[in-house]
Order: structure tokens, then C-alpha cells, then sequence
């Protein structure tokens, strides 16, 4: 396998994500980062993001109704998404190990992954 070589926007749309707990589509990557790198264009963001997703360095989540979003942790967690705004944030969890015990239990396949997702109405849209 060719080796990776080292790209700074590549590692700015990293660490950016790394500081969100938001789930940035893209377009919110793009904007962030060109503050730093002005000459970036959004198509090497997306090259960059489906990069970083395939590498597993960040978690790409789909099907959230809409445009992908964009997870900078990568450890096991859940994801809520309210359905009035749209904002999509970590849901901590006590023990995924126990579902996919469960899962596992009557199925004869192999489940290589699992992703569980949460929707309903967010603390700030409840407030509002």
C-alpha cells in the first residue's frame, strides 16, 4: 500500500473536527477551514473528508435527512438528531457492548459494525 503523503489542509480539517461536538456538514468544514487556508477549494475539503472517513481518522454519518455530516470522534457512540433544527450531537451511552450482545444473539451473519441513532426534539428547541 502507497504511503499517505502529509497534506496541513488535510490535518486542519482534522483538528478542526476534533473541536466540534456539533457534526459540521461540508460546507461549514469549507468555511472554517478557508479562514486559515484562503485558497482551498470545497471539492479538496470533500476529498479530504471522504479521505479521512475511509482511514477511519472521523466518522462520516449519512442519512441524517440532508447533507452528510461530520464526526471528528471516532470512538463507539450514539447520534441524536432533532428533528426541528436539525442538529446532530453525540448521545452519551452507558454500554453499546450489551446491544450488540443482544444482536448478535439470534443472527447467524457477522455483524462488522453498528450505529445507532436517536431523533426527536433538542434541549435548545424544547426552550424555544
Amino acid at each position: 500500500m502507497a504511503t499517505l503523503k502529509y497534506s496541513r489542509q488535510r490535518e486542519s480539517i482534522k483538528e478542526f473536527l476534533m473541536t466540534r461536538k456539533d457534526h459540521p456538514t461540508a460546507d461549514v468544514v469549507y468555511e472554517n477551514v478557508r479562514k486559515i487556508y484562503p485558497n482551498i477549494s470545497l471539492g479538496t475539503v470533500y476529498r479530504n473528508l471522504s479521505l479521512l472517513s475511509e482511514l477511519g481518522e472521523i466518522q462520516k454519518l449519512s442519512n441524517f435527512g440532508g447533507a452528510d455530516h461530520f464526526d471528528g470522534c471516532v470512538t463507539p457512540h450514539c447520534h441524536f438528531m432533532c428533528k426541528k433544527c436539525g442538529e446532530v450531537l453525540d448521545l452519551e451511552t452507558e454500554d453499546l457492548n450489551e446491544v450488540a450482545e443482544k444482536a448478535v444473539k439470534n443472527f447467524s451473519g457477522k455483524i462488522t459494525e453498528c450505529d445507532i441513532r436517536f431523533f426527536g426534539i433538542c434541549p435548545k428547541c424544547m426552550n424555544n
